[in-house]
C-alpha cells in the first residue's frame, strides 16, 4: 500500500501505469490469498480479521488519493470511507460479545468491482466516464453489502 500511495501521488493528475499495476498485484495477492487460505483450511483468526481490513485500507487509500487528484468524486469518498468506518466500529462492538460477520457474496462483488474501477480510473485519461459508472456500481453494492452485514449482526444479537 505505501508502494502504490507514493506512485499516486507522484502521478500525473490520478493517471498512473505505475501506480495501477501494484494496485492490481496488491488487489489480486489478496484475494488469492483468501481463497488459498479458505481451500486449504489455513484460515486463521488474524486472516478473518487482517484480510476484509487490507481491502478496504487499499480501496480506502485509493479512492482518497483519487479524490485529491478530482478523479473520483467527494460523495464517493465519504460513502465508501462512511461506511468502512461504520462497519470496523460494528465489528469491534461485536466482537466481544462472541459475534462476527463474515463477508457475503455482495461485499465480496463489491469489493471486486470497486478493485477493477479503481484500476481503469488509474488507467484512463481524466474526463472518461465510464470507470465512474462502474465505481458507482461498487459504492451502491458496497452500500448494499453494508445493510446486509448490519441486518444480519442485528438478528444475531436479537438471537
Amino acid at each position: 500500500m505505501p508502494v502504490f500511495a507514493v506512485l499516486l501521488i507522484r502521478s500525473d493528475g490520478g493517471h498512473s501505469v505505475a501506480a495501477a499495476v501494484v494496485f492490481a498485484v496488491a488487489a489480486i495477492t489478496d484475494q488469492v490469498d483468501g481463497y488459498l487460505a479458505r481451500r486449504w483450511h489455513v484460515e486463521s483468526r488474524f486472516g478473518a480479521v487482517a484480510d476484509p481490513l487490507a481491502d478496504r485500507l487499499m480501496i480506502d487509500v485509493a479512492v482518497l488519493l483519487l479524490w485529491l487528484d478530482g478523479r473520483l468524486p467527494f460523495l464517493g469518498l465519504l460513502v465508501i470511507l462512511g461506511r468502512d468506518v461504520l462497519l470496523l466500529t460494528g465489528a469491534k462492538l461485536l466482537q466481544p460479545r462472541g459475534l462476527e460477520v463474515h463477508v457475503n457474496v455482495l461485499g465480496k462483488a463489491a469489493t471486486w468491482i470497486l478493485y477493477a474501477s479503481i484500476w481503469f480510473v488509474l488507467l484512463t485519461p481524466d474526463g472518461t466516464r465510464w470507470p465512474l459508472v462502474c465505481f458507482w456500481i461498487g459504492v451502491v453494492l458496497a452500500v448494499a453489502a453494508g445493510v446486509q452485514y448490519v441486518l444480519t449482526a442485528r438478528r444475531e444479537l436479537r438471537a
